[in-house]
């Protein structure tokens, strides 16, 4: 049996990815960062497939480091899903935010992922290999007005998943990225309301992906089927972008 380490999986897609893997026969260890009652919640729903939960603020390298000392005690991990973000609009000449919105899109969508990754890759390599699930972003291809520091550290990610999976295809450890674009998480709903209509026109499929929809998709990629794909990102979109 896989155990696997989702972040950011007290709720939204992460949940939904924790939800997936248990069903695919997974044993899951969640993580959060303050969404206590909800990581408690999803733990007393997935039952003995939850291993545990590890609480860690992915700002610091110490509490990342942690994250994955406290996930291993729980069981060997095998799997590493890199969820956990944070996005914010804020326009690129907001000289008194510059540095400080900076640091902390970089620091949470980019350098803590590739840390964990860092641990994974050291205990992958002695035991006969692993996988490692990236959840980037459409706009990590795209780039978005008044969000250009989020854009570029799913970038730095996408293409990091892309090196990676080049460099240690020999090694079986896999690497793998999704890249969704409008979700209909908490996280996107705030302060989209007067904007709903206008996105959905956008989308030739007609509506915003769900959580279910970018779990299906970590699914497959985290299962056998998925061996000959390592480095490959893959869009969910709903046809709104292709590059």
């Amino acid at each position: 049996m896989k155990n696997a380490l989702v972040t950011g999986s007290s709720r939204g897609i992460g949940a939904e990815i924790a939800r997936r893997l248990v069903k695919d026969g997974c044993q899951v260890v969640l993580h959060y960062t303050k969404s206590k009652a909800e990581a408690e919640a999803l733990q007393q729903e997935l039952g003995s497939a939850c291993l545990g939960i590890v609480q860690a603020d992915l700002s610091s390298p110490k509490e990342t480091e942690r994250l994955w000392t406290g996930a291993t005690a729980l069981g060997p991990i095998n799997i590493l899903v890199n969820n956990a973000g944070v996005y914010e609009q804020v326009p690129f000449y907001a000289s008194e935010r510059f540095a400080e919105h900076q640091r902390q899109m970089f620091r949470i969508n980019f350098e803590a992922p590739c840390e964990l990754m860092h641990l994974a890759v050291a205990e992958f390599e002695l035991n006969d290999g692993g996988k490692i699930l990236n959840v980037a972003s459409r706009v990590g291809f795209r780039g978005e007005a008044g969000a250009s520091m989020y854009a570029a550290s799913k970038a730095a990610l996408i293409n990091m998943t892309r090196s990676l999976g080049v460099e240690y295809a020999a090694s079986n450890i896999r690497f793998f990225g999704i890249a969704p674009g409008w979700v209909d998480t908490s996280m996107s709903r705030d302060g989209m309301e007067d904007r709903l209509p206008q996105i959905l026109e956008t989308i030739p499929a007609g509506r915003m992906a769900s959580p279910a929809d970018c779990a299906q998709v970590a699914s497959f990629l985290l299962s056998p089927g998925s061996e000959y794909l390592t480095g490959s990102v893959i869009d969910i979109n709903g046809a709104s972008y292709f590059h």
